[in-house]
Protein backbone atom coordinates (compact mmCIF):
# COMPACT_ATOMS: atom_id res chain seq x y z
CA UNK A 1 0.00 0.00 0.00
CA UNK A 2 2.67 2.30 0.81
CA UNK A 3 4.80 1.38 -2.45
CA UNK A 4 1.48 2.17 -4.20
CA UNK A 5 1.01 5.63 -2.18
CA UNK A 6 4.88 6.54 -2.67
CA UNK A 7 3.80 5.61 -6.72
CA UNK A 8 1.76 7.71 -7.00
CA UNK A 9 2.82 10.91 -5.35
CA UNK A 10 6.24 10.98 -7.39
CA UNK A 11 3.82 10.68 -10.59
CA UNK A 12 2.14 14.13 -9.90
CA UNK A 13 5.87 15.54 -8.80
CA UNK A 14 6.54 14.63 -12.56
CA UNK A 15 4.11 16.13 -14.17
CA UNK A 16 5.25 19.72 -15.49
CA UNK A 17 3.80 22.74 -12.78
CA UNK A 18 1.08 23.83 -14.99
CA UNK A 19 -0.77 20.26 -14.95
CA UNK A 20 -0.47 20.02 -10.88
CA UNK A 21 -4.23 20.50 -11.21
CA UNK A 22 -5.44 18.94 -14.78
CA UNK A 23 -4.74 16.72 -17.30
CA UNK A 24 -2.12 17.69 -20.26
CA UNK A 25 -3.66 17.76 -23.59
CA UNK A 26 -1.29 14.75 -24.32
CA UNK A 27 -2.42 13.13 -21.65
CA UNK A 28 -5.99 12.99 -22.43
CA UNK A 29 -5.71 11.56 -26.12
CA UNK A 30 -3.45 9.23 -24.81
CA UNK A 31 -6.37 8.03 -22.39
CA UNK A 32 -8.96 8.66 -25.26
CA UNK A 33 -6.61 7.00 -28.08
CA UNK A 34 -10.00 5.53 -29.24
CA UNK A 35 -11.24 8.51 -30.84
CA UNK A 36 -9.74 9.10 -34.09
CA UNK A 37 -11.58 12.56 -35.20
CA UNK A 38 -11.23 16.64 -34.18
CA UNK A 39 -10.38 17.65 -30.37
CA UNK A 40 -9.76 21.01 -28.48
CA UNK A 41 -6.84 22.57 -27.38
CA UNK A 42 -7.54 21.02 -23.99
CA UNK A 43 -7.16 16.88 -25.59
CA UNK A 44 -10.80 16.67 -25.09
CA UNK A 45 -12.50 14.45 -28.32
CA UNK A 46 -14.81 16.93 -29.70
CA UNK A 47 -18.09 14.81 -31.40
CA UNK A 48 -19.95 17.24 -34.01
CA UNK A 49 -22.48 19.35 -33.39
CA UNK A 50 -24.36 17.42 -35.71
CA UNK A 51 -24.42 14.26 -33.83
CA UNK A 52 -25.00 15.78 -30.40
CA UNK A 53 -28.75 16.90 -32.34
CA UNK A 54 -29.23 13.67 -33.10
CA UNK A 55 -28.32 11.70 -30.11
CA UNK A 56 -31.13 14.51 -28.38
CA UNK A 57 -33.81 12.92 -29.93
CA UNK A 58 -32.84 9.51 -28.76
CA UNK A 59 -34.03 7.71 -25.41
CA UNK A 60 -31.90 7.01 -22.68
CA UNK A 61 -32.88 3.19 -22.83
CA UNK A 62 -31.96 2.96 -26.34
CA UNK A 63 -28.79 4.44 -25.97
CA UNK A 64 -28.14 2.41 -22.80
CA UNK A 65 -28.68 -0.78 -24.98
CA UNK A 66 -26.16 0.07 -27.69
CA UNK A 67 -23.61 0.94 -24.73
CA UNK A 68 -24.91 -2.33 -22.57
CA UNK A 69 -24.28 -4.27 -26.05
CA UNK A 70 -20.43 -2.51 -26.30
CA UNK A 71 -19.12 -4.09 -22.90
CA UNK A 72 -20.10 -0.39 -21.05
CA UNK A 73 -21.96 -1.16 -17.98
CA UNK A 74 -21.40 1.84 -16.03
CA UNK A 75 -22.43 5.00 -17.85
CA UNK A 76 -25.78 5.42 -16.15
CA UNK A 77 -26.81 7.45 -13.41
CA UNK A 78 -30.47 8.14 -12.24
CA UNK A 79 -31.86 9.78 -8.72
CA UNK A 80 -31.29 13.23 -9.74
CA UNK A 81 -33.34 16.49 -8.98
CA UNK A 82 -33.81 18.41 -12.44
CA UNK A 83 -34.27 22.36 -12.57
CA UNK A 84 -36.60 21.65 -16.00
CA UNK A 85 -37.55 18.03 -16.24
CA UNK A 86 -38.65 18.64 -19.54
CA UNK A 87 -35.69 19.93 -21.49
CA UNK A 88 -32.94 17.52 -21.86
CA UNK A 89 -29.23 18.32 -21.76
CA UNK A 90 -27.21 17.43 -24.21
CA UNK A 91 -23.41 17.99 -24.59
CA UNK A 92 -19.68 17.55 -24.68
CA UNK A 93 -18.69 16.52 -20.89
CA UNK A 94 -15.94 19.16 -19.21
CA UNK A 95 -15.26 17.27 -15.95
CA UNK A 96 -14.05 18.34 -12.48
CA UNK A 97 -13.45 16.90 -9.55
CA UNK A 98 -13.70 17.97 -5.99
CA UNK A 99 -13.29 16.71 -2.87
CA UNK A 100 -13.77 17.19 1.17
CA UNK A 101 -11.39 20.59 1.97
CA UNK A 102 -7.93 20.00 3.48
CA UNK A 103 -6.60 23.67 4.39
CA UNK A 104 -2.94 23.38 3.76
CA UNK A 105 -3.65 21.79 0.53
CA UNK A 106 -6.14 24.10 -0.66
CA UNK A 107 -4.29 26.90 -0.17
CA UNK A 108 -1.34 25.92 -2.06
CA UNK A 109 -3.63 24.53 -5.12
CA UNK A 110 -5.23 27.96 -5.02
CA UNK A 111 -1.92 29.96 -4.92
CA UNK A 112 -0.33 27.92 -7.59
CA UNK A 113 -3.26 28.02 -9.55
CA UNK A 114 -3.18 31.90 -9.24
CA UNK A 115 0.37 31.75 -10.24
CA UNK A 116 -0.78 29.98 -13.40
CA UNK A 117 -3.49 33.03 -14.71
CA UNK A 118 -6.46 31.41 -12.93
CA UNK A 119 -8.97 33.85 -11.08
CA UNK A 120 -10.62 33.96 -7.92
CA UNK A 121 -12.09 31.10 -6.50
CA UNK A 122 -11.65 27.11 -7.18
CA UNK A 123 -14.94 26.84 -8.15
CA UNK A 124 -15.02 28.87 -11.15
CA UNK A 125 -12.11 27.32 -12.76
CA UNK A 126 -13.95 24.94 -14.75
CA UNK A 127 -16.67 27.80 -15.64
CA UNK A 128 -13.70 29.50 -17.23
CA UNK A 129 -12.89 26.83 -19.55
CA UNK A 130 -15.73 25.73 -20.30
CA UNK A 131 -16.50 25.89 -24.33
CA UNK A 132 -19.63 26.48 -26.15
CA UNK A 133 -21.83 23.22 -26.34
CA UNK A 134 -19.95 22.02 -23.06
CA UNK A 135 -21.97 20.24 -20.26
CA UNK A 136 -20.19 21.16 -17.06
CA UNK A 137 -20.08 17.55 -14.84
CA UNK A 138 -18.75 17.55 -11.40
CA UNK A 139 -18.32 14.82 -9.37
CA UNK A 140 -19.25 17.20 -5.39
CA UNK A 141 -18.93 13.70 -3.56
CA UNK A 142 -22.59 13.75 -3.10
CA UNK A 143 -22.34 17.29 -0.82
CA UNK A 144 -25.73 19.31 -1.35
CA UNK A 145 -25.71 21.16 2.39
CA UNK A 146 -22.59 23.59 2.15
CA UNK A 147 -22.19 21.66 -0.95
CA UNK A 148 -23.68 24.29 -3.11
CA UNK A 149 -21.58 24.66 -6.47
CA UNK A 150 -22.74 27.30 -8.39
CA UNK A 151 -25.47 29.92 -7.50
CA UNK A 152 -27.33 32.58 -10.27
CA UNK A 153 -23.79 34.40 -10.94
CA UNK A 154 -21.91 31.09 -12.04
CA UNK A 155 -25.23 29.72 -13.50
CA UNK A 156 -25.55 32.96 -15.90
CA UNK A 157 -21.66 32.60 -16.58
CA UNK A 158 -22.02 28.71 -17.44
CA UNK A 159 -24.60 29.33 -20.12
CA UNK A 160 -23.06 32.42 -21.13
CA UNK A 161 -19.59 30.26 -21.93
CA UNK A 162 -21.02 26.85 -22.58
CA UNK A 163 -24.89 27.46 -23.74
CA UNK A 164 -25.56 24.18 -22.02
CA UNK A 165 -26.51 22.97 -18.55
CA UNK A 166 -24.56 21.07 -15.52
CA UNK A 167 -24.71 17.78 -13.78
CA UNK A 168 -23.49 18.07 -10.62
CA UNK A 169 -22.92 14.96 -7.73
CA UNK A 170 -23.36 17.54 -5.38
CA UNK A 171 -25.36 20.73 -4.93
CA UNK A 172 -26.55 24.31 -6.06
CA UNK A 173 -28.24 26.84 -4.80
CA UNK A 174 -30.89 29.52 -6.28
CA UNK A 175 -32.92 27.50 -7.86
CA UNK A 176 -35.42 30.54 -8.64
CA UNK A 177 -32.81 32.27 -10.39
CA UNK A 178 -30.99 29.78 -12.36
CA UNK A 179 -34.98 28.52 -13.93
CA UNK A 180 -34.87 32.22 -15.12
CA UNK A 181 -31.83 31.51 -17.12
CA UNK A 182 -33.72 30.59 -21.18
CA UNK A 183 -31.98 27.30 -22.20
CA UNK A 184 -30.39 26.55 -18.78
CA UNK A 185 -31.30 23.23 -16.83
CA UNK A 186 -28.82 21.56 -14.14
CA UNK A 187 -29.27 17.81 -12.92
CA UNK A 188 -28.18 18.43 -9.33
CA UNK A 189 -28.52 15.96 -6.24
CA UNK A 190 -30.33 18.95 -4.55
CA UNK A 191 -31.05 22.68 -4.12
CA UNK A 192 -30.01 24.18 -0.76
CA UNK A 193 -29.59 27.78 0.64
CA UNK A 194 -26.16 27.16 1.79
CA UNK A 195 -22.58 28.41 -0.21
CA UNK A 196 -20.05 26.12 -0.81
CA UNK A 197 -17.79 25.01 1.93
CA UNK A 198 -15.18 22.91 3.10
CA UNK A 199 -14.71 21.44 -0.41
CA UNK A 200 -11.61 22.06 -2.91
CA UNK A 201 -10.96 22.03 -6.45
CA UNK A 202 -8.40 18.54 -7.44
CA UNK A 203 -8.91 18.23 -10.95
CA UNK A 204 -10.41 19.82 -14.28
CA UNK A 205 -10.50 17.46 -16.96
CA UNK A 206 -9.83 14.25 -15.33
CA UNK A 207 -11.90 10.81 -15.43
CA UNK A 208 -14.40 11.32 -12.62
CA UNK A 209 -17.40 9.19 -10.85
CA UNK A 210 -20.88 10.46 -10.58
CA UNK A 211 -23.04 7.94 -9.04
CA UNK A 212 -22.42 4.59 -10.57
CA UNK A 213 -20.72 6.13 -13.65
CA UNK A 214 -17.24 6.84 -15.08
CA UNK A 215 -17.27 10.18 -16.93
CA UNK A 216 -14.20 10.33 -19.23
CA UNK A 217 -13.34 14.42 -20.08
CA UNK A 218 -15.15 14.62 -23.59
CA UNK A 219 -17.91 12.50 -23.35
CA UNK A 220 -21.15 12.99 -24.59
CA UNK A 221 -23.54 13.34 -22.21
CA UNK A 222 -27.13 12.95 -22.63
CA UNK A 223 -29.83 13.90 -19.84
CA UNK A 224 -32.95 13.46 -19.51
CA UNK A 225 -35.81 12.81 -16.68
CA UNK A 226 -34.79 9.16 -16.67
CA UNK A 227 -31.34 9.98 -15.88
CA UNK A 228 -28.03 10.77 -17.22
CA UNK A 229 -25.97 8.69 -19.54
CA UNK A 230 -22.38 9.52 -20.96
CA UNK A 231 -21.19 8.25 -23.85
CA UNK A 232 -17.71 7.27 -24.38
CA UNK A 233 -16.43 9.91 -27.41
CA UNK A 234 -15.89 7.26 -30.03
CA UNK A 235 -18.88 5.68 -29.93
CA UNK A 236 -20.92 8.34 -30.21
CA UNK A 237 -21.50 8.37 -34.02
CA UNK A 238 -21.98 4.43 -34.17
CA UNK A 239 -24.77 5.03 -30.91
CA UNK A 240 -26.51 7.10 -33.02
CA UNK A 241 -27.07 5.29 -36.04
CA UNK A 242 -27.75 1.97 -33.99
CA UNK A 243 -30.12 3.89 -31.89
CA UNK A 244 -32.30 5.72 -34.47
CA UNK A 245 -32.43 2.37 -35.99
CA UNK A 246 -34.22 1.27 -32.99
CA UNK A 247 -36.05 3.97 -32.65
CA UNK A 248 -37.83 3.20 -36.11
CA UNK A 249 -38.09 -0.28 -35.28
CA UNK A 250 -40.12 0.19 -32.50
CA UNK A 251 -42.21 2.99 -34.26
CA UNK A 252 -43.11 0.16 -36.97
CA UNK A 253 -43.48 -2.41 -34.30
CA UNK A 254 -46.12 -0.05 -32.11
CA UNK A 255 -47.99 0.48 -35.46
CA UNK A 256 -48.10 -3.00 -36.03
CA UNK A 257 -49.21 -4.01 -33.11
CA UNK A 258 -52.15 -0.99 -32.28
CA UNK A 259 -53.91 -2.77 -35.39
CA UNK A 260 -53.22 -5.85 -34.73
CA UNK A 261 -51.32 -7.16 -38.44
CA UNK A 262 -48.87 -8.83 -35.95
CA UNK A 263 -48.69 -10.25 -32.59
CA UNK A 264 -46.11 -9.02 -29.19
CA UNK A 265 -44.41 -12.70 -29.92
CA UNK A 266 -43.90 -11.79 -33.64
CA UNK A 267 -42.86 -8.33 -33.12
CA UNK A 268 -40.67 -8.58 -29.71
CA UNK A 269 -39.19 -11.86 -31.37
CA UNK A 270 -36.88 -12.55 -33.86
CA UNK A 271 -38.27 -11.18 -36.95
CA UNK A 272 -39.45 -13.36 -39.88
CA UNK A 273 -38.77 -12.29 -43.78
CA UNK A 274 -41.93 -11.40 -44.30
CA UNK A 275 -42.18 -8.86 -41.26
CA UNK A 276 -38.84 -7.77 -42.27
CA UNK A 277 -40.05 -7.32 -45.68
CA UNK A 278 -43.19 -5.28 -44.65
CA UNK A 279 -40.97 -2.87 -42.57
CA UNK A 280 -38.96 -1.60 -45.44
CA UNK A 281 -42.24 -1.47 -47.23
CA UNK A 282 -43.48 0.86 -44.31
CA UNK A 283 -39.99 2.75 -44.23
CA UNK A 284 -40.73 3.20 -48.01
CA UNK A 285 -44.19 4.34 -47.21
CA UNK A 286 -42.93 6.98 -44.28
CA UNK A 287 -40.51 8.61 -45.30
CA UNK A 288 -40.99 11.66 -43.05
CA UNK A 289 -40.55 9.17 -39.93
CA UNK A 290 -36.93 8.53 -40.55
CA UNK A 291 -34.50 10.02 -38.06
CA UNK A 292 -31.38 9.37 -40.34
CA UNK A 293 -31.04 9.97 -43.89
CA UNK A 294 -31.82 6.65 -46.86
CA UNK A 295 -28.40 6.05 -47.30
CA UNK A 296 -27.30 5.96 -43.48
CA UNK A 297 -30.03 3.28 -43.11
CA UNK A 298 -29.24 1.20 -46.54
CA UNK A 299 -25.54 1.37 -44.93
CA UNK A 300 -26.46 0.15 -41.57
CA UNK A 301 -28.90 -2.43 -43.08
CA UNK A 302 -26.19 -4.24 -45.13
CA UNK A 303 -24.32 -5.27 -42.10
CA UNK A 304 -27.23 -6.10 -40.09
CA UNK A 305 -28.19 -9.76 -39.04
CA UNK A 306 -31.89 -8.20 -37.62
Amino acid sequence: MKKSLISVFVLILAIPSFAQFFDTPEELIYYTSEWQGERFEDGRPKVADEVLERIKNISIEEAWGVLRSKGYHSQFEGDWVILHDDEPVVGRALTALYMPKRSELMDRFTEKGHELGRLGAMNSWPIDALQQGDVYVADGFGKVVDGTLIGDNLGNAIYANSGNGVVFDGGSRDMEGLSKIEGFNAFVRGFDPSYLTESMLMGINVPIRIGRATVFPGDVVLAKKTGVLFIPAHLAEELVIRAEFIMLRDMFGHEMLKTGIYTPGQIDGRWSDEIKAAFLEWVKNNPDELPMTQEDLDVYLKDRTW
